[in-house]
């Protein structure tokens, strides 16, 4: 029986990592999801308050454009990453691309599509040190935290 991956993707080298791990160190029948998770700025977008700043407010229309470009990036780098493990002998059709909203925070959505039939969830680590780490966690420590229940890979 496959395995069946979620891959907690964005478009950082650490996530490439995770991919290339992928292709070193599974069998070429695994379930691959590319799973991204894009910050949702609209209730920002549609702040109109008078207390907003005057800076933010001549600002505010190229803010609400950041999510449509982090889209864009992550969705590129999710075509680019989905090529690497064809070529890398990973079958088209067990590839999976999947890119939502937020809706809970990064982790939590990503341990919320984990829990819905996943071996296991594949995660690059950003690589802070321990002590930043510890001040502002990070995506990798909270869906570790988080995810009593599934098996985590954290690739460096």
């Amino acid at each position: 029986m496959s395995k069946k991956f979620l891959l907690a993707f964005d478009d950082s080298e650490n996530a490439m990592r995770a991919v290339k791990f992928l292709i070193d160190s599974f069998e070429r029948d695994c379930r691959i999801t590319l799973f991204g998770v894009v910050p949702d700025t609209e209730a920002l977008c549609k702040m109109d308050s008078p207390a907003l700043t005057p800076y933010f407010r001549s600002q505010q229309s190229a803010f609400c454009t950041l999510e449509d470009k982090k889209r864009e990036l992550v969705n590129t780098a999710m075509h680019t990453a989905a090529k690497v493990l064809t070529e890398g002998g990973f079958h088209e059709d067990n590839i999976r691309l999947k890119l939502e909203p937020k809706k809970n925070g990064v982790a939590r959505d990503i341990v919320n599509e984990a829990r819905s039939g996943y071996d296991a969830i594949v995660i690059g680590r950003r690589g802070l040190s321990g002590i930043k780490d510890l001040i502002l966690g990070s995506t990798s420590h909270k869906v570790f935290e988080l995810s009593k229940d599934i098996s985590i890979l954290v690739i460096n």
